[in-house]
């Protein structure tokens, strides 16, 4: 296809859609396991960065979720609140805000341990396929990071 083809407008020829339409439906299908307990999509990853991590800065964690600091705040102050995570200040550097998991935190990595066996489940690739997927997916998110923007 050259720039001026109209069939590029095609919603069949978009890379964009199928990975648009697979995330959507992927959260979809999450959302039964996360009401659970009580956690969103967004939440629910961050928990498992702070389950990793234990304790990270503001801006690694949002580099790390490709989240802006608009969309964590607010995400931050809910878990705050439910006791999941605490926020403070570096000693080091106060300009660098520090979130950490708390025991509660912690508590609820169990309850949320059957997640991604049921989200498998739902999920019709092989093993070999679904690493293919994934390699494909970070290769193209490494790309934006090396790509200056428009």
């Amino acid at each position: 296809m050259n720039e001026k083809d109209p069939d590029q407008l095609k919603l069949e020829n978009q890379l964009c859609f199928p990975l648009y339409a697979c995330a959507k439906e992927i959260v979809r299908r999450y959302k039964p396991y996360l009401d659970r307990i009580d956690l969103t999509y967004t939440q629910y990853i961050t928990m498992m960065v702070l389950w990793e991590e234990r304790n990270i800065t503001v801006k690694a964690l949002g580099e790390r979720l490709y989240l802006d600091s608009g969309t964590l705040t607010p995400l931050l102050k809910k878990l705050e609140g439910k006791g999941y995570i605490t926020r403070e200040r570096s000693k080091e550097d106060e300009r660098s805000l520090i979130v950490s998991v708390t025991e509660t935190g912690d508590e609820l990595k169990s309850s949320a341990a059957d997640i991604p066996f049921g989200i498998g489940k739902c999920v019709a690739l092989e093993p070999q396929e679904a690493v293919q997927l994934y390699t494909l997916l970070h290769k193209i998110l490494n790309g934006f990071e090396n790509e200056p923007e428009k």
